[in-house]
């Protein structure tokens, strides 16, 4: 494969990912340019460095809120992370207001149940697995905290 193509590739799933340039380039030449391998390789390598990092305290965050238009269901979702630098990345908030989503309209009655349920955005992803995902991306141990969930 020339290099070329290994650079298109590259950009093609940093767009998809957000990991560094140096983890895709890697993947991509262990997996001989095949992008699903290399897909593959980046997300079993972020779930083994997410587990690492599991036991970093977890002290900054954000507390995400939502509304249902009805004004009859709120929700509130704890996530945390290890810096205020990651707590204030629209990713990492993106996905806090994500979550106040997926609370409110599923109804798990704990964190830990929320972490197992499909994602509503997209059922073929595990709400457990986007938290890795940002954990991975980040390099920073990010976990649920508290979930609240009032309705009418």
């Amino acid at each position: 494969m020339n290099q070329k193509d290994i650079i298109e590739k590259v950009k093609k799933i940093r767009e998809e990912t957000g990991l560094s340039i140096m983890a895709i380039k890697s993947a991509v030449e262990e997996a001989k340019g095949d992008e699903d391998k290399a897909k593959e390789i980046l997300k079993k390598k972020g779930l083994e460095k997410a587990e690492k990092r599991e036991e970093k305290e977890t002290k900054q965050g954000v507390v995400a809120s939502y509304t249902h238009s009805t004004g009859k269901i709120g929700v509130l979702v704890e996530l945390l992370c290890e810096t205020d630098f990651v707590a204030k990345n629209e990713d990492f908030v993106a996905l806090a207001r994500d979550l106040c989503l997926q609370v409110a309209a599923m109804d798990p009655k704990d964190a830990k149940e929320l972490s197992k349920q499909e994602f509503i955005k997209d059922p073929s992803s595990k709400v457990g697995d986007l938290v890795k995902g940002l954990t991975a991306k980040f390099g920073e141990n990010i976990k649920l905290g508290k979930i609240a969930r009032i309705a009418i």
